[in-house]
């Protein structure tokens, strides 16, 4: 029987923050959105406050999670560090229970995210989980027998920055070959530029469909190209497909997952981007052949994962 309890879920983003009331099945009851100060504490705090409490004030809320993207401590109510957002050492709990006068539990938002896939959305039939959410970069989260594996101080699952590459590309972390620099929507697009302004022939049906500009070439628009049966832009999402695949296949020897979830905004290029990272990821597995396969398939629940994710640890 589920939990009839509602929380709220809020996804705490460089640019937006998205606040809903979830029920025990998983179900967004109410959702608002707000424009994200993001160089300012003060006011980002205030404007998760003024969220919470407007979505309070119509429904009975029993408690409130927030994913933000960033390092949290294990006592999941410090920031210690965030990339996109002014926070440093904030005790966001402390700051918010002051305002909303709930509880609240602050989560990484790839690991609110794997959590939301493992309890209502693709993982729902598995025990052990690997998330890896394609985007701007790679986030991760790790779901092992049951639970959310969050490491000794809080800042597990960041398998972004696992090296692949020695002396590579150079890395916003600071340190260079890491895997999100490789297989993510950045990287998607700079290798489609690159080959744009470097005159590639192959590129030309991309970076005509961009209006001969190859800043505006974007994930999207490879997508849709290779949709409509460009043999360039398929080629760029199998190379991205490969690269993730071999990273998940290093992950697996390490994790055995009974399934990965692949989201994040490249995910819509479903099969295009599946299919190869299938292959990659049966071709390098360790032990291939004497082993179970894992399934990797598509996450469900979207943009929305983080939130409905959050929402279920803070009722827990």
């Amino acid at each position: 029987m589920s939990d009839k309890r509602l929380a709220c879920g809020v996804d705490v983003g460089g640019t937006k923050i998205l606040g809903g009331v979830v029920d025990g099945d998983g179900a967004i009851v109410e959702e608002l959105r707000v424009v994200s100060p993001a160089t300012d504490t003060e006011a980002i705090e205030n404007a998760i406050g003024q969220l919470v409490t407007q979505l309070k004030s119509r429904h009975e809320i029993t408690a409130v999670g927030v994913g933000a993207a960033g390092y949290i401590d294990k006592a999941r109510s410090t920031v210690m560090f965030a990339p996109n957002i002014a926070w440093r050492e904030v005790n966001l709990k402390a700051d918010l229970e002051a305002r909303i006068d709930l509880p609240v539990v602050v989560e990484n938002d790839a690991n609110a995210a794997a959590w939301g896939e493992f309890t209502y959305g693709a993982g729902h039939d598995v025990d052990d989980l690997l998330l890896v959410t394609v985007g701007t970069g790679i986030g991760g989260g790790i779901v092992h027998d049951g639970e959310l594996l969050r490491g000794a101080f809080g800042v597990g699952g960041e398998i972004g920055h696992m090296r692949v590459v020695p002396d590579g590309v150079l890395c916003g972390c600071g340190n260079r070959g890491c895997f999100e620099q490789y297989a993510s929507g950045n990287a998607l697009v700079r290798e489609a530029r690159a080959a744009a302004r470097g005159g590639s022939l192959l590129a030309q049906s991309l970076l005509d469909l961009a209006g001969g500009d190859p800043d505006r070439i974007t994930g999207p628009l490879i997508t849709q190209a290779a949709r409509a049966g460009d043999p360039f832009a398929f080629e760029q999402l199998a190379a991205l497909g490969r690269w993730l695949g071999e990273g998940i296949a290093s992950l697996a020897a390490v994790l055995d997952p009974a399934a990965v979830v692949i989201g994040g905004g490249v995910s819509e290029a479903d099969e295009l981007l599946l299919n190869p990272t299938r292959s990659a990821f049966q071709s390098q597995l360790t032990g291939r052949g004497h082993r179970p396969v894992l399934e990797i398939r598509k996450a469900r629940l979207g943009t929305r994962a983080g939130l409905i994710g959050a929402a279920d640890l803070a009722r827990r």
